[in-house]
């Protein structure tokens, strides 16, 4: 079973394609992907849930949650045969095998791509690529606004822009810089503040013989 959480959740199981409508199981799914097969307390999962005004049947209302998760999850699971949400003496977790969530496959590539920038920065930008197609659009407003996983989701969004910032670097360094001054042309009115795409852009600039234009947008900075 696969979850994609770098984007509107989505989940698959082989060729079968699962939809987990119920806005409150879908955020748990996604509380529990991000912790990427670690125990999530019930404590915690019910102030991500429900904040600061927890269900009046508290964690019988979450073992419900668990419950429906589990069957629109597995709906053929047998009584008492393993749960992909497997229950742990203080909380729950996910039984997910190894880079079966988006969002932990994407920081690996991002990690073994950091190790071939400076030796190989073709093929850094090849891997970097490969991490950042992983991304299907932008995080939902629901998980930004969660007190603890909104803050993991904000560290994914900051590792994708500095992720797109190495594989500029690489393609820089690979001599593609009239190939990229188009693409750092529309991430610098996008993202206005972050000064390592500007500097990138004036590099850019420079190296195609366009400096007048370098000029123009350091003085646009």
């Amino acid at each position: 079973m696969e979850f994609r959480i770098l984007g509107p959740l989505e989940v698959t199981d082989g060729e079968r394609t699962i939809e987990v409508k119920a806005p409150k199981q879908r955020l748990m799914l996604t509380v529990l992907a991000l912790a990427d097969g670690t125990e999530v307390s019930s404590e915690r999962l019910l102030r991500e849930l429900w904040g600061d005004d927890p269900p009046g049947g508290g964690l019988k209302t979450l073992q419900y949650h668990v419950s429906k998760l589990r069957d629109t999850l597995q709906p053929d699971r047998e009584s008492g045969a393993d749960s992909v949400v497997v229950t742990h003496p203080n909380g729950y977790a996910l039984a997910v095998a190894p880079d079966g969530v988006d969002a932990a496959r994407f920081e690996r590539i991002v990690r073994d791509a950091r190790r071939l920038l400076e030796f190989d920065p073709s093929q850094a930008a090849a891997r970097l690529r490969e991490a950042l197609d992983l991304w299907r659009g932008p995080l939902p407003t629901e998980l930004l606004e969660l007190q603890v996983a909104g803050l993991e989701a904000r560290r994914l969004i900051e590792l994708r822009l500095t992720a797109l910032e190495d594989r500029i670097n690489a393609d820089l360094a690979s001599g593609h810089h009239a190939d990229i001054v188009p693409e750092l042309e529309a991430l610098v009115a996008e993202y206005p503040f972050r000064e390592r795409l500007w500097a990138q852009l004036m590099v850019a600039l420079y190296r195609c013989d366009r400096q007048a234009e370098a000029l123009r947008a350091y003085q646009r900075l």
